[in-house]
């Protein structure tokens, strides 16, 4: 049975419970209504306990609400309360007595309840996650041919694709010369010659996708295919001016696993403003992105970020999303893997040529976020799961040229 399946079956037998006993003591039995519920919920929430933590995977995150069981009984201790509440003013205000009317009741309680389950169980994950994340593990980086990797993800970028490889070398000469730079195009199958104008440009490797498949399957590509001890990727626009990189690295050096930047940071600055449609888009985006993540990240849009390589591996040998939302997908794993992950400010210059489509990116990036919440459920994202027992996200023809 798959995981989704599991957690369905487990908060129907819990519902199922929790009315039963309600509906038996208030209606066959004659118990009062309010002590009915009481009764009712403490055993929904035993039931729900034991079968919740039998069924969740190790290694998902929200195993560690069920191993903190004084959050879970805090919770529902007031959950509890608030349905006894619920029922205990309708009782005092309508008086129901018909079977109908006490199920009616019932509902409404749970409803409230669930609601603050819901509220509070997130607030508590935020605060565990942060919490895991907010300390560097300094370590030694895994072995790689250079010190650091840069994939660049391009689609018909002919006339600038040249300038941006050329600048990413130029800004970046230093760590060349200290380690070693690779620069990695994807080309994401553009109908130009961005391909050979990014060889031209002097790019260690150029990758190329017989198909446009989306910026998540471009950047997948690269990061699968980088040789670096660190690995990171930015617009092939350079909304982001590359020597921003090296602070990334450095921080990657220092232990952490992942370094993203955030446009919402208090220190970032910006030098040329997107449109107001696509400021507005990015803000609806970072309100969505909490349906699928823990974390309340400031940003998860940025085009700069960096890792080390064993954790990007790990990563990107996982997604599944092939378009706009494949970043929210990324922190997903970050939070399922129990990375360590820094937030830092940035410099950007928005380019005036966008490939976004606000609507209709949007709107593909709302049924994306409900694929990464069914993906982590059916147990997709599992580190021990190997990733050839699903359907493989590079299973399409790519060529490599450089």
């Amino acid at each position: 049975m798959g995981k989704l399946r599991r957690f369905t079956v487990v908060g129907a037998i819990t519902t199922v419970a929790d009315v039963v006993v309600f509906m038996v003591l208030a209606v066959t039995v004659g118990v009062q209504p309010w002590l009915s519920d009481a009764i009712a919920v403490v055993i929904a929430t035993a039931v729900s306990w034991v079968l919740h933590g039998i069924v969740t995977f190790p290694d998902d995150p929200s195993q560690r609400w069920y191993r903190s069981p004084g959050p879970y009984l805090s919770t529902a201790i007031v959950a509890a309360g608030l349905s006894v509440a619920v029922v205990l003013a309708i009782s005092v205000l309508a008086s129901p007595h018909s079977w109908v009317a006490l199920l009616a009741t019932k509902l409404l309680a749970l409803a409230v309840a669930f609601l603050y389950r819901v509220s509070r169980y997130r607030g508590t994950m935020f605060v565990a996650i942060r919490a895991e994340q907010g300390a560097p593990n300094p370590r030694p980086l895994p072995s790689g041919t250079f010190r650091l990797s840069v994939v660049l993800p391009a689609f018909n970028e002919e006339d600038r694709i040249e300038a941006s490889v050329r600048q990413v070398r130029r800004e970046l000469h230093g760590i060349a010369d200290s380690g070693g730079l690779e620069i990695l195009v994807v080309d994401d199958g553009s109908h130009d010659a961005t391909s050979q104008r990014a060889l031209d440009a002097g790019a260690d490797s150029v990758i190329r996708h017989e198909v446009n498949r989306g910026k998540g399957a471009a950047v997948r590509t690269g990061m699968l295919a980088a040789n670096g001890r660190t690995i990171a990727f930015t617009d092939s626009d350079l909304s982001y001016a590359p020597g921003q990189i090296a602070g990334l690295l450095e921080e990657i050096e220092r232990g952490w696993d992942v370094v993203v930047g955030s446009r919402q940071h208090i220190e970032t600055r910006t030098v040329v403003r997107a449109g107001r449609l696509r400021e507005l888009g990015g803000r609806v985006i970072n309100l969505l992105s909490a349906y699928a993540l823990l974390g309340r990240y400031r940003d998860t849009q940025c085009g700069l970020k960096a890792f080390r390589s064993d954790a990007a591996k790990q990563i990107f040998s996982h997604t599944h999303i092939d378009g706009f939302a494949f970043d929210i997908e990324v922190f997903a794993l970050v939070e399922r893997y129990r990375l360590a992950l820094l937030e830092v400010p940035v410099s950007l210059s928005n380019s005036e040529r966008s490939t976004v489509r606000v609507v209709q990116d949007a709107l593909k990036l709302i049924v994306d976020l409900f694929r990464i919440r069914a993906y982590g459920r059916a147990g997709l994202y599992e580190p021990t799961r190997s990733a050839d027992s699903v359907e493989s996200p590079d299973d399409d023809n790519s060529a490599e040229f450089g």
